[in-house]
């Protein structure tokens, strides 16, 4: 199922076990690989890798199985550092500052692309990437790993699309559970609209969902929400100028104050309105994906369930139309510039060996996201989750993935200026002009 949508699908969007095979074909041939490019025959025999919480890559004994096949295969020792979102950007900008870089990092484009890499951390991946690389893994998401000259500073993994949730058992007390369709996992704006109504007529004076604004921590979610109400977008097609202070984005926000049930609330960043969901003061997260589907507030209590055990259904942020445009996320790795050729050169072997060998399989099972190519030297990747049927419902989602947006210049401050918007709105502050004063900060970032 998913293998058909993936490949008819997100060539168009986007502008966008362990099988413990230590000489095998595909083993020797990522080794060769990453050797044969040029940097050096001498590849160290110790690097770094620092990664951010993707699934379960930010879990110590997860990673260790991958990492200890690795160096039973290669003889390359790699020493792991497990990041968080709240204060990991800070920790990798010092170290870089300080020339003290890890060897590898795993994250996103916009980290690895769009700031690391257009300030020339970075080590170009290209020769890592053969024709038949390229040719195998989804062309937008490829687009995405690349600058503007063609240099590839992320080598991509997997990949999901972010949604938003809702409590099945509240919206069924309410009588709102009519307006979801939980075969299509879609509803229209006038569906969010009336059940918001029915919602917080039933639950009187409760806040039925929260616009999170304390920082920029989930912020994919109320983007998304807001530029899908009324088909708004976030930055232009090219990528140059940030667009969120558009008629349709504007009625938009203004629409979501003005709606009962629905609070601007500066308090919260997306984890904690994931936790006042799971525990059901929220009835609808805008901070949602398959990670959160499979393992709610990553708590093991079961896939799909509340604290208490109500029922939890992902669902595609409202559109005029149904068919809303997903943010994605992208995940992968990146070697820094240390300039240390043979750091260099083991960390492309690590690279090629996650990514591109029958070991794929498992790192993308690691990650808990989708594969972002349907196979890697050989290996089939596209029945990954056969066997798992939330992954396979929630495939649905994929095919509505839109522009990776998130490389745009001037990112990390377009961001900054985004939460900053959603507090002063929530202040009372005129709406037209709190979202013209900082969409016009954002674009000045982006004139570099």
């Amino acid at each position: 199922m998913f293998k058909k949508v993936s490949a008819s699908v997100l060539a168009g969007v986007m502008a966008i076990s362990l099988t413990a095979c230590g000489s095998s074909t595909a083993t020797a041939t990522a080794t060769a690989k990453s050797t044969a490019a040029g940097t050096t025959s001498d590849v160290a025999d110790s690097i770094t890798l620092w990664t951010y919480p993707i699934g379960n890559w930010g879990n110590e004994e997860s990673v260790k199985t991958l990492t200890d096949q690795f160096t039973a295969d290669t003889g390359i020792k790699v020493t792991v550092e497990y990041l968080t979102y709240s204060d990991g950007d800070d920790k990798v900008n010092t170290a870089l500052a300080a020339g003290e870089g890890p060897d590898l990092i795993m994250e996103g484009p916009e980290r690895l692309v769009a700031n690391w890499g257009a300030k020339g951390y970075m080590v170009d991946l290209s020769d890592i990437m053969d024709d038949t690389d390229k040719s195998e893994i989804y062309s937008s998401v490829l687009s995405a790993c690349q600058d503007s000259t063609g240099a590839v500073y992320e080598y991509p993994l997997v990949m999901t699309a972010h949604c938003m949730a809702v409590n099945v058992d509240a919206f069924k007390a309410a009588g709102a559970d009519k307006y979801l369709d939980l075969t299509t996992h879609t509803w229209t704006t006038k569906d969010f609209e009336d059940a918001m109504a029915a919602m917080s007529s039933y639950y009187s004076g409760e806040t039925i969902g929260a616009v999170y604004c304390a920082g920029q921590g989930g912020d994919q979610g109320t983007r998304a929400l807001v530029n899908n109400l009324y088909g708004g977008t976030f930055t232009n097609a090219e990528h140059t100028e940030y667009t969120w202070d558009s008629a349709e984005n504007v009625k938009a926000i203004t629409e979501l104050y003005n709606m009962d049930g629905i609070n601007f609330d500066s308090s919260l960043v997306g984890g904690d309105e994931i936790s006042l969901f799971y525990n059901e003061t929220l009835k609808v997260a805008f901070c949602w994906n398959i990670a959160q589907q499979l393992n709610p507030n990553s708590a093991d209590t079961g896939t799909g369930k509340t604290i208490n055990g109500q029922e939890i259904a992902f669902m595609s942020f409202p559109s005029e139309t149904g068919e809303s445009k997903l943010c994605g996320g992208i995940w992968g790795f990146g070697v820094f510039d240390n300039k240390d050729d043979s750091k260099i050169a083991a960390a492309k072997q690590f690279i090629s060996y996650v990514c591109d060998s029958e070991h794929t399989v498992d790192a993308v099972k690691t990650a808990n996201y989708f594969s972002v190519r349907d196979s890697a030297h050989g290996t089939d990747l596209s029945n990954i989750w056969a066997d798992n049927e939330t992954m396979q419902e929630y495939s649905v989602l994929m095919q509505y993935l839109g522009d990776y947006y998130q490389v745009t210049t001037g990112w990390a401050e377009a961001r900054t200026a985004w939460w900053n918007m959603l507090q002063e709105v929530g202040t009372g502050a005129d709406i037209q002009t709190t979202v013209t004063k900082y969409a016009a900060q954002a674009n000045e970032a982006a004139k570099g």
